[in-house]
């Protein structure tokens, strides 16, 4: 009987040399597009595994990284935080170069301009800045974000309050007097300025909300420290300590938009 075509092509395969590669349907492993177009179902994106097999999906970038980043400033800023009011607590040496710091720039500046400073830390300066760009970013959309930075300005208080009587620290000018540590004032002025910077930013850009923010909580905190009505250390502590506030302001931003998007 004679070898047939067919036959003869399989039996090729039952040999010692080396298989030939296909070019068939069996080694399409990854899919392809009639347009020449890149393929977008999620198979199409995975990473090769060995001998060419389709992998896993690779996971979303910057997601993991922005979460473990602010983690990791948060537990800076607690710990930078600790030290600052362990070092209040015991008397210890920081507070003698923090003295040192504030008599040379105490009064340094007319006392009109560092109180007209001063004064943007004020509740009724600041707080209707963050209700209103919090009412405006609830109407956009943004509740989350709104609820978020209420909370975070209602805990400025419930924050400042204690530790200033746990601290009991005098004033620059006033050492009879306590309660100085940390800044009222400046936690204020942060959370209200840096938190409708996170409302509007985006809506109305994203530099200057954070550019006018920066500008106003920093020339409350200069205000402060010129004038006499704070240390530099009480400014720093109360930065500190509204920094991770912020950052869950922030966060709740961000997932507004993800979930709008």
């Amino acid at each position: 009987m004679s070898e047939t075509a067919r036959s003869r092509e399989t039996g090729g395969d039952t040999g010692t040399g080396l298989p030939q590669r296909r070019t068939g349907h069996a080694f399409a492993h990854t899919p392809h597009r009639s347009d020449s177009r890149p393929p977008q179902t999620p198979r199409g994106v995975r990473q090769p595994g060995p001998g060419g097999r389709p992998g896993t999906i690779p996971p979303v970038p910057g997601r993991p990284a922005t979460l473990s980043g602010e983690l990791a400033a948060c537990a800076l800023c607690a710990l930078l935080f600790a030290l600052i009011t362990w070092q209040v607590l015991v008397r210890g040496p920081l507070l003698s170069w923090d003295a040192r710091l504030s008599g040379a720039l105490v009064r340094s500046v007319p006392d009109a301009v560092t109180e007209g400073l001063s004064d943007l830390g004020n509740i009724p300066v600041a707080l209707p800045v963050l209700l209103l760009a919090a009412a405006y970013a609830a109407l956009r959309g943004n509740r989350r974000g709104a609820v978020a930075a209420a909370v975070a300005m209602a805990l400025v208080p419930a924050l400042v309050v204690p530790l200033k009587e746990w601290t009991a620290r005098p004033g620059p000018l006033e050492p009879w007097a306590a309660g100085y540590f940390p800044s009222g004032h400046t936690a204020t002025a942060f959370v209200a300025y840096a938190g409708a910077a996170l409302l509007l930013r985006p809506h109305l850009g994203r530099w200057w909300p954070a550019a006018a923010a920066l500008v106003l909580t920093g020339a409350t905190a200069v205000g402060l420290v010129l004038r006499g009505f704070h240390w530099p250390l009480d400014v720093l502590a109360s930065l500190l300590m509204c920094t991770p506030l912020l950052l869950a302001v922030r966060r709740s931003c961000r997932s507004t938009r993800r979930s709008s998007g």
